[in-house]
């Protein structure tokens, strides 16, 4: 529903006269004629006025809006942004555990490589001074 629409509504509702409801807002009949052809709007202050004297909101004098159920949208919209926040915290911890399981993985395959090749290096050297004529491990010129 339109401001205008509602405003009408509203002053019919109460019962007043276009002249009536002017008196108590400070302005001419003409201008609350105006206000409810959409013609012309209230400015703030009349605004507040307009909600106070039917005991209403800005919000829902204006734009026809429940509030409570805007706040409880909003506070619902809250929770599922803070899910989806939690989600991507979980999903991005995850993830960064994979890397260093990964990472953890490439460095003992490092190491064990290396151990492996030390320990053939060692072993070689072993048997060359154990058969030193033999010329498999070492070639001696």
């Amino acid at each position: 529903m339109k401001f205008n629409e509602k405003l009408l509504k509203l002053r019919k509702e109460k019962g007043l006269s276009q002249e009536e409801l002017g008196m108590e807002m400070q302005v001419s009949r003409q201008t609350v004629s105006k206000w409810e052809a959409g013609q012309s709007y209230p400015d703030f202050t009349r605004l507040v006025m307009l909600s106070d004297f039917f005991h209403m909101t800005l919000d829902e004098l204006v734009k026809d809006i429940d509030v409570q159920e805007v706040r409880e949208n909003s506070f619902i919209n809250e929770k599922v942004d803070s899910i989806y926040r939690v989600s991507q915290d979980v999903d991005s911890i995850i993830q960064n555990k994979t890397l260093k399981a990964i990472l953890k993985g490439i460095k003992w395959f490092i190491v064990g490589s290396f151990i492996f090749l030390c320990l053939i290096i060692i072993v070689a050297l072993i048997l060359h001074f154990i058969y030193p004529e033999s010329n498999i491990f070492f070639h001696t010129y």
